[in-house]
């Protein structure tokens, strides 16, 4: 009998216990929160990439007496160049800090996927998946 248990084990072989499915969930809910903060990031950076252009683009306005349009939240307020300008750094400052809050996130929730992953890894072997399906 020792012999037929060398070879791979058989999925109904292994055991799931309470805690060994809490950490799949674990897993599967981290995978889910990493994927909305990635998306989340992406938007900040398209965002924050607008907000440069817009930028180089007052830059490169000639007449200084132009008042510039600026939207705050659902209505344009007009200021100088100079004001919509620093307005401008302001929101591009913000934005850059919660993107760095957002990629610290990120790399918490990789190193707890992590740890996860080589506990499931040496429970189950290959009857678990938990790589992320490319798309």
């Amino acid at each position: 009998m020792a012999a037929s248990m060398k070879g791979p084990v058989a999925v109904e072989d292994v055991n799931v216990t309470l805690e060994d499915q809490q950490k799949i969930n674990k897993f599967a809910r981290n995978t889910s929160r990493m994927t909305e903060l990635k998306n989340e990031i992406e938007e900040k950076k398209k965002s924050l990439q607008n907000l440069q252009d817009a930028s180089d683009d007052l830059m490169m306005m000639d007449d200084d007496s132009l008042l510039i349009p600026y939207q705050i939240g659902n209505i344009f307020v007009s200021h100088t160049q100079d004001e919509t300008q620093e307005m401008l750094e302001a929101a591009k400052e913000l934005l850059e800090q919660e993107v760095t809050g957002l990629e610290e996130r990120v790399s918490a929730i990789q190193q707890v996927l992590s740890d996860l992953k080589v506990q499931l890894y040496a429970k189950f072997g290959n009857n678990i998946n938990l790589e992320a399906d490319e798309r």
